[in-house]
């Protein structure tokens, strides 16, 4: 094999440092970080061997794969050993094996693995300069029929390469393709192979780009193939691949890695405010992340936009150099003092921030309704949703559903049992559950937890704050939607309705609560566009045939595409929340539609009988909402007699049951709830003051944003019951995060369409379009472990940009009202 000795000088590489093991486990010199095994998420996009490059992750999931461009359901190995790092040498190497026996056709997304055992070390290692080593080391040899089969590849990040080159030994040449292009080919197993697009001993990635120059050498293994992964998934990568050396065991593959690092490379200073601004009357600050080697200062200023464009520096400010968090030094520019109405930008050097207010109405108009007047709407099941000149969906699944076979373990997560618990049996049309509820995330799903969840949610919202804004029609009768079309109703109680219909039907149908109703088929549900086409709409037309579709059941009244239902009981809490959900759409509704609040009404009271569990406090979230319905004495005597579990579980029950405490006349329990707030309030000032957000927050591999906005959504009734323990402060502070100020050189809104910059890639229904649904809120920024938060534009990555309805939805609507009712209130 050649040996090209003087790849990185050829192609202009200059070769000035040193990769280094640091305390964190991972190679590292500025301008270059390279980590194996700290993140375990290849199905996201991270695993395996990651690198860094100059600020940007250029490439992950360096590992062993069967397939040649694997997707979401494909083989994955497990992690076996600790991570092992030999100080002297620098080298860091992990233990893996085929198959993952606890995703083996088994768990929450099971995989379908081949009859194929086997183990290996993969190991990453400095070599010269900026470059290191990639090994793999069979712990025995691969069964004859694999060899050539199995293959080491490393993904690289498409959305940094679109139109950039690459240049592969032999002078064979190209040009990254914005999509996926041909030809592609069946192989002998009848999968979609789509054709190379270049194959050699050593590639160059974007050579012309300083930033992202990277060269991948072949030592040992066959040769390299860049392929687009895209072929067969859209969420795909772009992937350098290289098969095993028939018959290894030691150095089965090992590649030579040199990227480009710009001399006395430093990341950019980035500018963290609130996109949307912020009420005079509140905290207010901005967040300065320096990298950590960074000794720069430059002058940080405050500046009012005047009406010609001059900025006019601010002078009641005050700067805090606040410390190191993850891998960054952080600055703090406080102008709370700063109350004068507005247009503002934050200076840092040559760096400048987003135009944002400091007004009294900054959260009045903008901010909550996006998600009120087009999330909701484009999200809702079972109905048209237009939108002026546009169609967010036809009215779809109006098929829904079929009993789902039994002992079946779904690939989203259901399983069905050894009995329906209904008088269906598999296959059955159960009626009436082709009427209301939402798509939950990027599919279209009705899970009981986001179904009830977002009831809850928009209940709550309603109470707090009465908010009757309408901007929208929805006529339940025709199935349609028209935003931007007020019909005279409260758009949050036409939201309300429309939940409670589904899960109110489901009971009453089944007479149980459905676990979900789902797509039968992994075809319909990676399925990107209008999601009226994901069925045809029929639920009395058995004549379809789809050999995709396995058929259940006798005398078949549906349609082989139908969604399944789902009813086997999976645990009391998603009861709970089913019941809960019933309970507050019965307040909300008593008067917007009388004859479904009394239904359900009576389903949560028969489900608060019916409930069985081992551990009575599950029970407290309904006992609460049961509460605040009937204002019966038995609930308040439940809440009484597991006052221990609230205290003792103060940061899952407190928040809730801060909302009865005026309801429970029992002295001692109202001391020890008190006492219980006080350790709370604590725990949480301990929290806060480890980051410099103003709010606790512990990143990870999934976006942090809907837990922030979870918790400060909870910070309103704790604030509002105990003002002396739990600062309002907290509150805002984490609809700032939400808004903008957050970790990380992007620092967008994570609320799409809300303020001066907000995630407009993000992964919802319209993501194969590369756009995203106004008042969406996508989960964020990610960690990239054990240090790198990355917010990144794709809109295929779930973990940071996806939307879901529950929490995820309903805690920024009542965390944005609850700012405006506070700050705004007499």
């Amino acid at each position: 094999m050649k040996i090209l000795r003087l790849l990185p000088a050829l192609f202009g590489i200059p070769l000035s440092a040193q990769l280094q093991l640091n305390e964190l486990e991972y190679l590292e010199m500025p301008g270059l970080n390279v980590m194996l095994a700290h993140d375990y998420y290849p199905e996201g996009h991270q695993g395996g061997v990651s690198i860094i490059q100059n600020g940007l992750r250029v490439a992950t999931n360096g590992d062993l794969r069967l397939n040649r461009t694997p997707g979401q359901w494909d083989p994955i190995p497990a992690k076996i050993g600790e991570r092992k790092v030999d100080p002297q040498s620098g080298a860091i190497s992990c233990r893996f094996k085929f198959p993952d026996d606890s995703k083996n056709r088994k768990g929450f997304n099971p995989i379908e693995y081949p009859d194929l055992e086997f183990s290996y070390t993969l190991t990453i290692q400095p070599d010269e300069e900026a470059a290191f080593l990639v090994t793999v080391d069979l712990d025995e040899k691969l069964p004859a029929a694999w060899d050539g089969k199995v293959s080491f590849m490393l993904e690289l990040f498409p959305g940094f390469l679109f139109g950039k080159s690459f240049i592969m030994e032999g002078n064979h040449s190209g040009l990254f393709p914005r999509q996926a292009n041909g030809p592609g080919r069946y192989d002998e197993n009848g999968t979609y192979q789509i054709e190379a697009l270049a194959q050699g001993n050593a590639l160059s990635i974007a050579p012309e780009s300083d930033q992202q120059r990277l060269i991948i050498e072949r030592k040992l293994g066959s040769e390299l193939e860049l392929v687009d992964g895209r072929g067969l998934h859209d969420n795909g990568w772009f992937i350098v691949r290289a098969t095993l050396e028939k018959g290894a065991k030691k150095k089965a593959l090992q590649w030579k890695i040199t990227p480009n690092v710009i001399e006395n490379w430093i990341s950019e200073p980035v500018i963290q405010v609130s996109q949307v601004g912020y009420h005079p009357s509140q905290q207010k600050f901005a967040v300065i992340e320096l990298d950590k080697n960074d000794a720069n200062r430059p002058k940080l200023t405050l500046n009012r936009l005047q009406t010609n464009g001059t900025l006019n520096p601010v002078e009641n400010t005050s700067i805090e150099d606040w410390g190191h968090f993850l891998r960054f030094d952080y600055l703090r520019l406080d102008f709370t003092q700063v109350k004068e109405p507005g247009t503002y930008i934050v200076t840092y050097g040559e760096q400048r921030s987003r135009p944002f207010r400091i007004a009294a109405d900054v959260f009045t108009r903008h901010v909550w309704q996006p998600t009120l007047e087009y999330f909701l709407p484009a999200q809702m099941c079972h109905i048209r949703v237009n939108d002026r000149y546009r169609v967010w969906h036809g009215a779809c699944h109006l098929d829904d559903a079929r009993m789902a076979p039994l002992d079946h373990n779904h690939f989203d997560g259901y399983i069905q049992g050894s009995d329906t618990r209904t008088s269906y049996q598999p296959g059955d049309n159960v009626p009436g559950l082709n009427r209301g509820g939402w798509h939950d995330a990027g599919d279209d799903d009705l899970r009981i937890e986001s179904q009830a969840g977002t009831l809850v949610g928009l209940v709550q919202t309603y109470e707090a704050f009465g908010e009757l804004y309408d901007n929208t029609t929805i006529d339940q009768e025709t199935l349609t939607v028209e935003v931007h079309h007020p019909d005279g109703k409260a758009d949050i109680l036409q939201q309300i309705e429309h939940g409670a219909l589904s899960v109110a039907a489901g009971y009453r149908e089944l007479g149980v609560l459905y676990r979900g109703i789902i797509n039968p088929t992994l075809r319909q549900y990676v399925m990107l566009g209008d999601t009226a086409n994901m069925t045809d709409n029929s639920p009395f037309d058995s004549s379809i045939s789809d050999s995709r579709i396995p058929e259940i059941g006798q005398g078949i009244t549906g349609s082989p595409d139908d969604r399944w239902v789902f009813t086997t009981r999976n645990s009391a809490r998603h009861e709970i929340i089913g019941a809960s959900g019933l309970a507050a759409a019965a307040r909300a509704l008593a008067e917007h539609n009388p004859d479904l609040a009394q239904e359900c009404r009576d389903f949560s009271i028969r489900l608060w009988e019916e409930i069985e569990t081992d551990n009575p406090s599950v029970k407290i979230p309904l006992a609460i909402e049961l509460l605040l319905l009937t204002q019966e004495r038995k609930y308040a005597s439940f809440l009484t007699e597991n006052s221990e579990a609230i205290t003792s579980e103060f940061s899952r029950y407190g928040w809730q049951a801060c909302r009865i405490l005026e309801k429970i006349d029992d002295p001692e329990f109202r001391q020890s709830f008190r006492s219980a707030a006080e350790k709370h309030a604590k725990t949480i000032t301990e929290a806060e003051a480890k980051t410099p957000y103003g709010v606790p927050y512990e990143p990870g591999i999934w976006g942090a944003g809907w837990g922030i906005q979870s918790f400060g959504a909870k910070q309103y009734y704790l604030h509002t019951t105990y003002p002396d323990l739990f600062s309002k402060d907290l509150m805002l502070n984490a609809l700032n995060f939400v808004l903008g100020c957050h970790p990380g050189s992007n620092t967008a809104s994570f609320v799409s369409g809300v303020g001066s910059e907000s995630v407009i890639v993000a992964y919802g229904l319209n993501r194969g379009d590369w756009s995203y649904i106004p008042g969406g809120s996508a989960s964020g920024t990610a960690l990239i472990r054990p240090d790198y938060p990355e917010l990144l534009t794709w809109p295929f990555l779930w973990q940071q940009t996806e939307y879901v309805l529950g929490g995820g939805t309903t805690d920024y609507l009542f965390l944005a009202q609850a700012a405006d009712h506070l700050l705004n209130q007499p």
